[in-house]
């Protein structure tokens, strides 16, 4: 799945479903981070540049960032990645 078509999903879920939500992970760092979403039986990179943020995993997920951090996501929280760690709010 494109980045764009799950982008667009997630957005679609939030508007539709009661209550849906898209967790929300900001990148703090210098450089782009390159998270592996896995989602289901989907697995896909996801590169957030610096200071940008990312709705994702509306219906919960797995994310893996580049330090090496697992976290399980519900799809409602707000995640920093700091110093390539995943520091959930």
């Amino acid at each position: 799945m494109s980045m764009k078509r799950f982008f667009a999903a997630c957005l679609m879920v939030a508007a539709v479903a009661q209550p849906a939500f898209c967790a929300n992970i900001t990148n703090k760092d210098a450089e782009a981070a390159v998270l592996v979403i896995v989602e289901g039986e989907s697995r896909m990179e996801v590169a957030i540049g610096p200071g940008s943020t990312e709705a994702l995993c509306p219906n919960g997920c797995f994310v893996t960032t580049p330090s090496g951090d697992r976290i399980g996501l519900d799809g409602s929280e707000n995640v920093d990645i700091v110093n390539g760690s995943a520091v959930v709010n």
